[in-house]
Formats: C-alpha cells, structure tokens, sequence
C-alpha cells in the first residue's frame, strides 16, 4: 500500500477473527519494528509474543482495571452505556485476538535514558503497528494493561529491570472502525513556524 495512504487507513483495531497469525508475518512485523531509529542507536526494545492460554491471563488483568475505570465514569447517557460494555468485552480477551504484542525496555535510573528508550521503542511500536496494518492485520496500540504493570510482570515472568512500554493485540480485523476526525485537520494550531 502507498505509505501516506497506509498512514492515514491504519486503525485501532478492537475486535479480531480467531484466525491466527502466521509466525512468518509476525517475524516479518518485529523485523520491521526491529528496524526503527533509536537513541544513538541502542535499538532498547525487546518483544514478548503471547498467544494462548497467556492471552487469557493477561484478559483478567485488563478487565479488572476496565472495570475499575467504567464504574468510576459518570454515565450521561445511553451511548456511554453501550460504549463501556464495548469496552469490557474487548477488555475481556483482547478483542479475541490470537496474538498479543508486548514491549519492553530496560529500566533507566537516569531520566534521561529512560525517555530516550521510551522514544525509541515507541518508534518500533509505530513500525509495527504500521506494517501489520501493511499486511491486513489489525492492532490497537495499547497503554491501559499497564496500569497493572506489576500484575503484567507477574503474569509474563518480566525481570524486574524491565518496564513495559506498550502492549497491541495482533489479528485479522472482525471489522475496522472508522477514522476518527483530526483534531486541527489543517495543522492551523499544531504547526509553529520559526522562520
């Protein structure tokens, strides 16, 4: 696909075909993320690919913090409602995804560092992200597991100088939403030009 048009058609994806997803073009996916710029050049990142009996772990994880989350949301009407049960399925097995992504980066005691490995492994998330959307496949760039990091650690046995940078379902899409409206579609207020 040409690469703005891919930009622009990649979605958060949060409903999956069973399907699963050959070990070839998962490989073919981190080789693409594996490749991202990186603070002089450490390329920090390492991935967890989970699939399985792990997923459903990790599922009990993110529907407790969902749960959490929806039960403290003042409810204003109807819409709300159906979007949070919507929510707390994908949220009860990843959208029934057959692969879950995990990325990791070294933990840093100077601040510095850290951000430095967080960019980095963001680059490789969007890599990522991008080439399945390439490849047909759908994910969801997610930060919402991490808020049980520790309980994520536990489950997925992550030594404890690690930290987990981000977290994507991988699949076939059920569906594909549609593109959520820019914010400053014209780049009026998000472009400053020192000339």
């Amino acid at each position: 696909m040409e690469f703005f048009t891919l930009v622009k058609s990649r979605r958060s994806v949060r409903k999956y075909k069973t399907e699963p997803v050959s070990k070839e073009n998962i490989l073919k996916l981190l080789d693409c993320a594996n490749w991202a710029p990186s603070a002089s050049n450490r390329q920090p990142w390492e991935f967890l690919v989970v699939s399985g009996a792990w997923i459903k772990r990790l599922s009990e994880s993110y529907r407790d913090i969902v749960e959490k989350f929806t039960s403290n949301v003042k409810i204003k009407n109807i819409g709300n409602i159906a979007s949070n049960k919507a929510f707390l399925r994908f949220a009860s097995d990843y959208g029934s995804a057959p692969v879950v992504v995990v990325v990791l980066v070294k933990k840093h005691s100077d601040p510095k560092e850290a951000k430095a490995d967080l960019e980095s492994a963001s680059a490789a998330m969007e890599n990522f992200v991008l080439a399945a959307a390439n490849l047909g496949l759908g994910t969801c760039w997610m930060t919402g597991p991490l808020y049980d990091e520790n309980g994520l650690h536990d489950i997925l046995s992550i030594q404890d100088d690690k930290e987990i940078v981000a977290v994507t379902p991988l699949g076939y899409p059920e569906d594909t939403p549609k593109p959520v409206p820019r914010k400053d579609p014209n780049l009026e207020k998000k472009i400053i030009w020192l000339e």
